[in-house]
């Protein structure tokens, strides 16, 4: 029986285990260093805040994997020995396979500055990170303050964290707004206002330097590379990016870049080894998107082709049209499409923000012909079933505009904005459109 190894128990690993199984007889270990069971990554923090228990944000019952004969394994992957298809672990034991699929997501970033291997400094990605941070930020009284260098999601998510514990929070971020490498100006200032209403110390266009000691191997203050300036803080949460966790392979003959080398069927240089998910780096980007996306739902869609593959139905990755959600504190954010930070050649914005500070749209279209490229939204949720339609029927700003009602997710009870924003692109393009009723049928068409 063809022997199937997975490595990395996350929403990639435990895709394909779970396809393959829905599609075939083979046998399936996966293996995983970090928990016993496969859990929600992106529910970690709720957790902290008091939402949730552990055993919450696991999908499936203990019993699952037994029951669909799935073999868990849990051991470090010290090194991959391709040409005799075997895994050698950290305890000196072996496993061989027919068939590997690395699957080991992201790490934090290090970037070589002194302390950052201090007690107390840490990043938060995984579940012994979480478990860190209890012990590290159980309360104010142990931890007078922490400081968040890297101005990402993640950063974000732990700032969070921290204040439902009343812990002060200093936010260092090198750019001169908040994701401005990511978020045309308009939101990245309204975050900006959003952090600091918070009570976050946020301070923007600063690195850090150093993390400096206790003398008893604790963290005991960071200082500012700009200013010389030194805070004193029991915690640094270390959240600028994430990378490939490929260390383990870099020994081996399977092609690296910055991270596992695939190609579109997510095969590797070396036959019958695979990769997928935050791992896994395309030769070439998909369209306008990045060779390595670090992004749940793009997993998802790794694991299910190549469980097609691996099964005997060759199935090329494709992951459609982009799109993200996130949360900056109190501000759901969601993207489909393509909004740029800046415009590219031939395209332009408009931008809509409410008054009350806290919601905006940003829809980027090209300005010839008027089509529209995509949508970012704060503060108001839209369905991204009509926006992926849109996209694929290659609709124009004005058809998006006019319809912008049967793309709102919220209840009908829920203040609409629709007339206001049409009101101000009219105003700003010198246009006619008139909202349109919402049309049941145009939604589930």
């Amino acid at each position: 029986m063809e022997h199937v190894v997975i490595i990395g128990n996350g929403i990639s690993g435990i895709t394909a285990a779970r396809h393959i199984r829905k599609l075939s007889d083979k046998k399936i270990t996966v293996v995983s260093a970090e928990t016993d069971y496969f859990f929600s990554r992106t529910a970690l923090m709720y957790i902290y805040m008091g939402h949730m228990k552990f055993e919450h944000t696991q999908p499936y019952e203990n019993w699952f994997w037994k029951k669909n004969r799935i073999e868990l394994k849990k051991g470090f992957v010290k090194h991959v020995d391709t040409d005799a298809g075997s895994l050698h672990f950290s305890d000196n034991s072996t496993l061989n396979y027919d068939k590997l699929i690395i699957a080991t997501g992201s790490k934090p970033n290090k970037f070589g500055w002194p302390g950052q291997d201090l007690n107390g400094a840490q990043g938060l990605y995984s579940k012994q990170d979480l478990d860190m941070l209890e012990k590290n930020a159980p309360d104010n009284k142990t931890c007078k303050r922490a400081v968040i260098v890297g101005g990402g999601l993640i950063g974000i998510e732990m700032a969070e964290m921290l204040l439902t514990r009343n812990i002060p929070v200093t936010f260092l971020v090198r750019e001169d707004s908040f994701w401005n490498g990511v978020l045309p100006a308009g939101e990245s200032d309204m975050i900006n206002r959003h952090i600091r209403e918070h009570h976050i110390d946020l301070r923007l266009g600063v690195n850090l330097k150093e993390i400096k000691d206790d003398g008893k191997g604790n963290v005991k203050s960071i200082v500012i590379a700009e200013t010389g300036e030194e805070i004193e803080c029991n915690v640094v949460g270390l959240t600028a990016g994430v990378s490939p966790n490929i260390d383990f392979i870099k020994e081996s003959n399977i092609e690296i870049g910055r991270g596992v080398k695939v190609n579109r069927f997510l095969e590797t240089n070396i036959k019958n080894v695979y990769a997928i998910g935050d791992c896994a780096e395309q030769h070439q980007g998909i369209g306008q998107r990045r060779p390595i996306e670090a992004v749940w739902y793009t997993g998802r869609m790794m694991g299910e082709a190549l469980a097609r593959t691996i099964c005997g139905a060759p199935t090329k990755y494709n992951p459609g049209h982009w799109f993200n959600s996130a949360k900056f504190l109190d501000i759901e954010y969601q993207t489909y499409g393509w909004v740029w930070a800046e415009p590219k050649d031939g395209e332009t914005n408009f931008y809509w923000e409410h008054a009350d500070g806290n919601k905006c749209i940003n829809i980027n279209f090209n300005k010839s012909s008027n089509k529209f490229i995509g949508i970012n939204t704060f503060g108001i949720r839209m369905r991204h079933e009509i926006f992926d339609r849109w996209l694929t029927e290659e609709r124009s700003v004005d058809f998006v505009l006019e319809h912008l009602k049967d793309a709102n997710f919220d209840p009908e009870f829920y203040s609409q904005y629709e007339k206001e924003i049409v009101a101000k692109y009219n105003s700003e393009n010198n246009k006619q459109i008139k909202v349109k009723s919402k049309s049941w049928k145009r939604i589930f068409a």
